[in-house]
């Protein structure tokens, strides 16, 4: 039986008596894309950063002026809608719930469950870098609960808790 533990900052797989330390990783938007079925203009993450196993990650988002939902939200003084924030959160999940998984033969689909606890703290604007900190909370055989904070900057701008399913492909 294999189990991930956090030691020190970092992540170990225990299989038995022996440990062996889980690399930090990244995945690039190839790899995102592998991962995930959403596609422009759904897509709400660039790339993955600081993979520490399935316990936490770093997603990336360039904000762009010219991504669609700007032309409605709003003329003149685009934000960046806060469902969508957390949709990136949600996707950012999804990464590491996909490339965590020990069956990694067959292709999967994952579902976003549940939003809890979601903060808005300021608005994203084009020009933004969005840092998507996701940090697991819970882990139920194929469903995960995350803790991830929206950051500009270094600035929180908004929070929340979301949760996954992975559903295998037939």
């Amino acid at each position: 039986m294999t189990q991930t533990t956090l030691e020190g900052g970092a992540a170990t797989i225990a299989a038995g008596d022996a440990e062996t330390p889980k690399a930090l990783g990244s995945a690039d938007i190839l790899k995102v894309l592998a991962c995930l079925p959403h596609r422009y203009p759904m897509l709400m993450v660039d790339r993955v950063e600081q993979i520490d196993a399935d316990l936490s990650c770093v997603g990336i988002k360039n904000v762009t002026a010219n991504e669609p939902h700007f032309l409605g939200h709003f003329p003149g003084n685009p934000v960046m809608p806060g469902v969508l924030i957390i949709e990136g959160m949600a996707q950012t999940a999804g990464v590491v719930c996909v490339l965590g998984k020990e069956n990694k033969e067959k292709p999967s689909l994952v579902y976003f469950m549940t939003i809890d606890e979601a903060k808005f703290r300021r608005p994203v604007m084009p020009g933004d870098v969005l840092e998507y900190h996701m940090t697991r909370i819970s882990r139920r055989r194929n469903m995960w609960w995350y803790r991830g904070e929206a950051k500009v900057r270094g600035e929180l701008v908004a929070e929340a808790k979301v949760g996954a399913m992975i559903v295998e492909n037939s």
